[in-house]
């Protein structure tokens, strides 16, 4: 008896906490996490991120919230287009310059990446100042596994988490992802995790250049080729396509039109 009476005390203190803790947050206004993960799923932070760079983000929230520290994800996937948005930001665009990246050239466009800002107490305004809080936060990504902008010797992205995998731009430029992200192309994998082509399985150069306004299976193919995300795959030549092109010409140190023709087909496939 006396064991028994001793869960059902431990149960109403257990209430009367959980009952304290709602009511303080009530009485002063502070956001849940309950509030700040659903308004991450409302606006789409986790959409088309890599599965593990997605449960790292997920766990940064509540890891940070537990410590009395809420923020939100400010960007998560990024196409090409938005990319080079930001790209022309203090470039062409008046603006303080926001990114060294074009489109293709940053995780973010990969799914690998996500931007964090600190939050009010009541969740109604961002933060931008890089306090001991926001370093706090970005030690706590670290430790998830994600490499910190802020750490960088040169242009220092202080909002910027990414996970690499070990893959360099240049890596996924060429259509490399990590094991788990599936390719559609035959491919081995390697010692290291990475996939790799290993058979062309492509057919030969369709005898004519393909550029703004092509449509079909080859565009699918060079659009895989240049980097661009299985879910953006569409099998039409947009700007996002001549971007990604763009890129993956420049890499490869060949004349840069945003156009396949047979020189850029070759050294695609």
């Amino acid at each position: 008896m006396v064991f028994v009476d001793f869960i059902k005390a431990a149960a109403q203190i257990t209430a009367l906490i959980e009952l304290g803790n709602s009511y303080f947050k009530e009485v002063f206004n502070l956001i849940s996490l309950e509030t700040i993960m659903k308004r991450m799923e409302k606006y789409g932070r986790f959409h088309n991120l890599h599965p593990a760079v997605e449960e790292g983000a997920k766990e940064l929230i509540k890891r940070a919230f537990a410590k009395g520290i809420p923020i939100q994800i400010t960007q998560g996937h990024r196409s090409f287009a938005e990319q080079n948005d930001l790209y022309a930001i203090g470039r062409t665009i008046n603006g303080k310059k926001v990114t060294n990246a074009k489109g293709g050239e940053s995780y973010h466009n990969y799914g690998l990446a996500i931007d964090f800002v600190l939050l009010s107490d009541d969740g109604n305004t961002v933060i931008w100042d890089v306090n001991q809080k926001w370093r706090e936060v970005a030690a706590i990504g670290k430790s998830l596994g994600f490499k910190w902008g802020g750490d960088w010797k040169k242009f220092k992205d202080y909002p910027h988490l990414e996970m690499s995998f070990g893959l360099s731009i240049d890596d996924l430029i060429d259509g490399k992802r990590p094991a788990n992200t599936s390719i559609p192309r035959k491919s081995s994998t390697l010692a290291n995790g990475i996939k790799e082509k290993t058979s062309k399985a492509i057919p030969d150069y369709p005898g004519s250049p393909l550029k703004l306004g092509s449509k079909g299976k080859d565009i699918e193919r060079v659009q895989r080729a240049s980097g661009i995300p299985e879910s953006e795959v569409d099998g039409r030549y947009g700007p996002d396509t001549v971007a990604a092109v763009k890129a993956y010409q420049k890499r490869k140190g060949l004349f840069v039109d945003g156009i396949v023709g047979q020189k850029t087909w070759e050294m695609m496939f």
